[in-house]
């Protein structure tokens, strides 16, 4: 009889149902053969470490003696961490929308003991409720339509191969005109909500690609609506609840319009793409709001999100593990609940806030929304949603301090569940991130940060030259997917743009050979998201759609076309041409899910490149780069030569140097250059759109 094997696995979220007493396989061939042997569907059921329904069906049903013991008699129960193996996760949610079902987590699938689908949903109950049937119902039917119904079991399973199949189709196209992408900006910003920003109603997500490709439109062609939209947004997060007003950070989204009530898990990826677009908005006016909400953020994520080297007690602080045994990578996410409550860490009452901050607290609390009956659940969601501007100096600094009373009685409670896995793909986000603000807010240490980080994926998660996808206290898992080399390699461009290091442009290229040998394909364009040697997976996906992380084939584009400008290699401008057509054919319809994509399109075309030429660490160059990082410019290709060194000679500066002996920097724009510029302001003026 089958027990449970999650004790062996590394991941929080597969450790959480270790005591579970359904027999929970991990994903693999051994699960598989147990299937075909017995004869026996496959239950796939997939989430999250920081899942707030993943934790209600597994209390309600997956620790249910009753409800488990129905779940290992009749299938073969298999768990998955969506964050281990988003490939997985990709393929079922794809089969879940296809049988006309609204897809999220935890996902709840019936496979064929090949792992084909054949019917599933996402969160069931323990009895009907919800319009939803009680999982031991839906147990009985689908074991009962498996049996005695075949014939439909085999077509469902046939349809669904099928459609599968057609959804790894791109649809090419020709290259994105820059009109085209005007227009899409222009459909976009009309779906900005103009009282709260985001886009849509609720629930509300931060979507920083589509706000990007806004703001480079806002660049492109000054037209105030977009900056508009994106500030308002913007604001709006940044003084609304979803953003933690004590610990720094973004929550994942807001279930209300006005940004009030968050979901209230962090993770890793949202706030390493909120970094880079503040700093982005931030670099055009100097807004002292969004250069607060950056330097909180960032030092959340180097305080609380730097992964250990071993596990730390369940609800403690994650920030407690010594310097000393941090791995220097950055850890996935913070938990929505603590105490079995979601956002219980979070919230205040009034008389708390007014037993810590005493005689001062009702100006605190009128500055935060803090009120006798709360604004959720009775309790307060802290934000400053009334009144979005910032106060005088003096008022700022009083606040911070009570902000300080208050964050350090929250350490004392009972922390929300970390999930401290390292993954490749996230950690190329938040390196990137990290790369590209350090210099623009002159902090060393945060470029410091992202070179360990870097440091610790390019030797730690690499084997034999290959990339994995995920770490945990010294055990490697799973093959590495499309957006782990993407985004990696993103982030080794950052780095090098802001170090000058060649180190980081050769790694970028080395693992862009790897993926043209394992992840090409050859027939269609494009790049599926696994290598040609994973197993067990039914289909190899393919697409350029964005989700909550920018699309793997949308930052690839983006890489080669920086890479083009970088090295003069011919067949870098075309790769990037190519993956943009591979899948431009698509945009007519959704063009809204393709921003990286639309993006990278625009790189190419229409990239400013700055030369910097000078001795390394003279200060006078040095000069020259703080004048680029001064100025949102989204399309900049920063490069740093030393005056022996050459640019390629498809370079359009190619053959110029320094001027009278000083550092020298030349601003390029299509095949045209500046006349030479050594001071600095006079290089700040020649990047002014």
């Amino acid at each position: 009889m089958l027990q449970n094997r999650l004790a062996e696995e590394t991941s929080p979220y597969l450790l959480q149902h270790k005591e579970n007493p359904v027999a929970w396989q991990p994903w693999g061939e051994a699960a598989f053969d147990q299937a075909s042997k017995d004869s026996k569907p496959i239950l796939l059921s997939v989430g999250y470490a920081a899942c707030h329904w993943c934790h209600v069906m597994a209390h309600e049903c997956f620790e249910s003696p009753e409800i488990a013991g129905l779940m290992n008699e009749l299938f073969v129960n298999i768990k998955v961490d969506r964050e281990e193996r988003p490939d997985v996760d990709t393929i079922y949610q794809t089969a879940l929308a296809l049988l006309g079902q609204q897809g999220g987590w935890p996902l709840t699938m019936f496979l064929t003991p090949e792992g084909e689908p054949f019917w599933g949903g996402t969160y069931f109950p323990p009895t009907a409720r919800f319009g939803r049937p009680g999982f031991p119902d839906v147990l009985r039917s689908v074991d009962q339509a498996h049996r005695d119904k075949p014939d439909s079991v085999a077509k469902n399973v046939s349809a669904l191969k099928e459609a599968l199949a057609k959804l790894s189709q791109n649809q090419p196209g020709e290259m994105i005109p820059l009109d085209a992408i005007d227009r899409a900006a222009q459909a976009l910003a009309r779906e900005i909500d103009p009282f709260f920003g985001g886009l849509g109603g609720a629930p509300k997500f931060p979507q920083p690609t589509i706000l990007k490709l806004l703001w480079q439109a806002w660049k492109r062609t000054k037209q105030e609506p977009f900056r508009t939209a994106v500030d308002l947004t913007l604001t709006q997060m940044c003084q609304g609840g979803i953003y933690d007003h004590l610990g720094g950070g973004f929550a994942r989204y807001s279930v209300d319009e006005r940004w009030l009530v968050p979901h209230f898990e962090k993770m890793l990826y949202d706030n390493a793409q909120m970094i880079d677009l503040l700093t982005w908005a931030w670099q055009d006016d100097r807004n002292p709001l969004y250069e607060q909400r950056v330097r909180e953020t960032v030092a959340w994520t180097l305080r609380e999100m730097l992964a250990a080297t071993g596990p730390i007690a369940p609800g403690s602080d994650p920030g407690d593990p010594a310097e000393d045994a941090r791995c220097g990578a950055f850890a996935s996410t913070l938990d929505a609940d603590s105490e079995g409550e979601e956002g219980r860490f979070y919230v205040w009452s009034a008389a708390e806030v007014s037993q810590l901050l005493g005689d001062d607290s009702d100006a605190f609390s009128k500055t935060y929304d803090v009120t006798s009956g709360g604004n959720w659940e009775g309790k307060t969601i802290l934000n400053r949603s009334a009144k979005l501007e910032l106060s005088d100096p003096a008022t700022e600094a009083q606040l911070v301090e009570q902000r300080a009373v208050l964050f350090a009685e929250r350490a004392k409670r009972v922390w929300p569940g970390w999930d401290d896995k390292v993954l490749a793909d996230w950690n190329g986000l938040m390196i990137a991130a990290l790369a590209r603000a350090a210099p623009v807010f002159d902090e060393p240490n945060w470029l410091a940060a992202a070179e360990r980080a870097f440091a610790f994926v390019a030797e730690t998660l690499c084997v034999d030259g290959r990339l994995n996808h995920s770490w945990r206290h010294g055990v490697l898992k799973h093959p590495a997917t499309l957006d782990d080399y993407a985004l990696m390699c993103d982030a080794a461009l950052a780095l090098h743009q802001a170090t000058g290091r060649r180190a980081y442009l050769a790694q970028a290229e080395a693992w862009l050979e790897t993926v043209e040998r394992h992840y090409a394909d050859s027939a269609g364009g494009g790049y599926f998201l696994t290598a040609d040697d994973t197993r067990q997976l039914i289909v190899r996906t393919k697409t350029a759609h964005d989700n909550a992380t920018p699309a793997g084939n949308g930052i690839l584009a983006g890489v080669f076309a920086r890479l083009y400008y970088l090295t003069g290699k011919e067949s870098y401008r075309a790769r990037a041409e190519s993956l943009v057509s591979a899948f431009s054919g698509e945009l007519n319809r959704y063009f809204s899910s393709f921003a990286s994509l639309i993006n990278a399109s625009e790189l190419l075309q229409s990239a400013v490149q700055l030369v910097v030429i000078g001795p390394p660490e003279d200060p006078a160059a040095e000069a020259l780069i703080r004048a680029a990082h001064g100025r949102s410019l989204p399309l900049l290709v920063l490069q740093r030569i030393a005056p022996d060194e050459a640019l390629p000679a498809s370079h359009p500066a190619a053959g110029k140097g320094m001027q009278d002996g000083r550092p020298t920097a030349y601003v390029c724009r299509g095949p045209t250059c500046s006349l030479p510029i050594t001071a600095a302001d006079e290089l700040a003026q020649a990047l002014a759109p």
